[in-house]
């Protein structure tokens, strides 16, 4: 990557990680599954200029129903009930582990050593923020939040087995975020209704026109979703998926770091050592090292000359491979599980 591709990565992260505080700023008074609904309805404005995917429509209602309804219906819940937008963040990031789970379920995709470690560290991450939470984060909260990572990691499958994550395609990742947008205003109105009563929908549409809300849902719409998501998939058909999705890793710490700033939410020593934990294995699971000498398929938009990013392999890893000393290399190759990815909007 150029150094104006790092600059719009970092961006975007920080669009990313600043949409939780301002999620966190635009709820109070608006019962949270009818924000959702006012949200997906603004996205899903764009599909009057943004091409219809060539997905299914299976896969439109599917990648809708849990990466975009069921991930931020569970999500603005749990930041409803309290949970603070740092640690939300954080907790997100367990979709990674879950979408490497759920996709060996499914897809039976055997996962390589290096995911699994990802998983075991991630878990560790998880039961360490579980466990010393202390009581600055509601123990329902937590769970719905990891319930939306579960979602959003079905989605991701949802999306990956129909094939139509591309971004260099007209079927591609904008045209199924917008799309599959239109899935989640209605459900989300009538979930509303159901959970929090028509009294207090009618108190919070009214609450709507306040200029919180309407800031909320144009920057988590328009410049979290539409413009974000438009520059990480320019962003990936210029550059090896690898060296463009690890600059999400960022959002939870920009989350985390305007939290403690705007609203005075510093995390434990707990949620900051799981939280660093949970963030490696999101990072080691997201990459994999294959020899060499193996073919390879470039991403899309990378050069060939991507690979003179390979690194030496060490003597313990050179006798596991079995090549001779000084011959074998490793090279980052693409990743198809969304660290990022559709629904870190």
């Amino acid at each position: 990557m150029n150094r104006r591709d790092m600059q719009l990565a970092a961006l975007v992260a920080t669009l990313w990680g600043f949409n939780f505080v301002v999620i966190d700023w635009g709820l109070e008074g608006i019962p949270p599954l009818l924000f959702v609904a006012v949200r997906f309805a603004v996205v899903g404005l764009a599909a009057l200029v943004v091409p219809r995917p060539t997905a299914s429509r299976r896969t439109v209602v599917g990648v809708g129903t849990f990466m975009c309804l069921g991930q931020f219906g569970l999500l603005y819940s749990s930041m409803a009930l309290g949970l603070q937008p740092g640690l939300a963040a954080l907790l997100l990031q367990a979709q990674v582990v879950a979408t490497i789970t759920v996709a060996a379920l499914v897809l039976r995709e055997r996962p390589t050593r290096a995911q699994l470690l990802g998983v075991i560290l991630g878990t560790a991450g998880l039961a360490i923020v579980a466990l010393g939470r202390g009581g600055s984060a509601p123990a329902l909260a937590v769970v719905l939040c990891l319930l939306a990572a579960l979602s959003w990691a079905i989605g991701n499958v949802i999306a990956r087995r129909a094939g139509h994550v591309a971004p260099d395609r007209r079927g591609g990742a904008l045209s199924l975020t917008v799309w599959s947008a239109l899935v989640v205003p209605l459900p989300a109105l009538g979930l509303a209704l159901a959970v929090e009563g028509p009294d207090a929908v009618t108190a919070g549409l009214g609450a709507l026109v306040g200029w919180r809300p309407v800031l909320s849902t144009l920057y988590t719409a328009g410049l979290c979703t539409l413009v974000g998501y438009a520059v990480f998939n320019a962003l990936l058909a210029r550059n090896a998926s690898a060296s463009v999705v690890p600059w999400v890793l960022l959002a939870p710490v920009v989350a985390m770091a305007s939290a403690a700033a705007l609203l005075r939410q510093v995390p434990n020593a707990a949620e900051v050592i799981g939280g660093a934990t949970l963030v490696a294995g999101v990072l080691v699971a997201s990459v994999r090292w294959t020899v060499r000498g193996a073919p390879r398929l470039r991403s899309a938009g990378e050069p060939e000359s991507a690979a003179a990013g390979q690194l030496e392999v060490g003597d313990g890893e050179r006798a596991a491979s079995g090549g001779a000393v000084g011959q074998d290399r490793v090279e980052v190759r693409d990743e198809t599980v969304p660290l990022g990815g559709l629904g870190q909007r």
